[in-house]
């Protein structure tokens, strides 16, 4: 928060089809299989006065996308997991549900190894080599955002909603470079650490608010529009960052490490590094956005993460439970 003061693969990607597969293989945490009479053909009946010949039905079965996932118990399961997930994000034919999944599934799991590290090198062992050093941003970025969690036992009065759609949000990134030389990657990176894209609506501690999370005397000083906005805030970031070194225009300073710094101020450096991990990964293949965008709100406590579902929303905090840790709090 702002204070005052490829698309060819480096690895085989496994299609998401075939990573279903595998995954089942390797007794994962698998998607529901379903199907009804819709998924029937039925087969014409010929009958003679010889003889009566039915063909049986051809029954066809489809495994639904798993937007619930859960992270494997075990480093292989996770890596299996990495494969199917990194997978699909960067495979141009993963569309609608099939990429939410995916994005979720990316999201649990490094989040699952983030606080694993004794995991590391089983999980490093197992992936393609092309895909370690994309799972190791992930998870060192993961890493960053905890570090400085203070664990509750209340859940927070904040309204959780539907991001935007990526190309929406994409466009109020580029119109943010075009106007004040911000890489658009970095400003999804923000966007993303900061409100998960526009999905949490809520004031911090330190009073920041908005998709950008904007402390009110620097809005007052960098802001146009409506903080509350995501293509007014996001414009609105590029110019504060802008400012403080972000301009990264033919002839200006591009100094991104101290744009990020201002941007908020951490003393070990732990906001920069992680945004600057996940800006980078755009950078290196652009469909990252698309994983990306589809990150939940999840909230630390002291009996466990809690996933702030879509539709969240509490006036005033209240206690958590394990109800909430086990299913998510919000409507289902």
């Amino acid at each position: 928060m702002p204070r005052a003061a490829a698309a060819a693969l480096p690895w085989t990607a496994v299609p998401p089809r075939s990573a279903r597969l595998l995954l089942a293989l390797l007794t994962l945490t698998a998607a529901c299989a379903g199907g009804d009479d819709a998924g029937i053909d039925r087969a014409a009946t010929t009958t003679t006065a010889a003889d009566t010949t039915t063909t049986p039905p051809e029954t066809t079965t489809t495994t639904a996308p798993d937007l619930d996932p859960r992270a494997a118990d075990d480093p292989q399961g996770l890596a299996a997991q990495i494969v199917h997930a990194e997978g699909a994000i960067a495979d141009p034919a993963t569309t609608g549900d099939e990429l939410r999944a995916a994005g979720r599934l990316q999201q649990v799991v490094y989040r699952a190894l983030s606080t694993r590290p004794e995991w590391d090198e089983a999980v490093d062992a197992a992936l393609p080599e092309g895909l370690r050093p994309i799972a190791r941003a992930n998870v060192d970025a993961n890493r960053e955002l905890r570090s400085t969690l203070r664990l509750r036992d209340t859940l927070p009065a904040w309204r959780i909603v539907e991001a935007a759609p990526a190309d929406e949000l994409r466009r109020y990134y580029e119109e943010g470079q075009s106007l004040h030389g911000v890489p658009w990657e970095y400003l999804a990176a923000v966007h993303l650490v900061e409100s998960r894209m526009g999905r949490l609506r809520g004031i911090s501690t330190a009073g920041a608010q908005g998709p950008m999370q904007f402390i009110p005397s620097t809005w007052d000083a960098y802001g146009e529009g409506d903080i509350n906005d995501n293509r007014d805030a996001i414009v609105s970031a590029a110019r504060y960052m802008a400012a403080n070194g972000g301009d990264c225009r033919e002839g200006a300073p591009c100094n991104l490490d101290n744009a990020l710094h201002r941007y908020n101020p951490a003393p070990t450096g732990w906001y920069k590094r992680a945004v600057t991990a996940f800006a980078e990964r755009i950078r290196a293949d652009e469909r990252a956005h698309l994983g990306y965008h589809e990150w939940q709100v999840f909230y630390a406590t002291t009996l466990g993460d809690v996933w702030l579902r879509i539709g969240y929303e509490e006036p005033e905090s209240r206690a958590v439970t394990e109800a909430d840790v086990a299913n998510g709090a919000g409507p289902r």
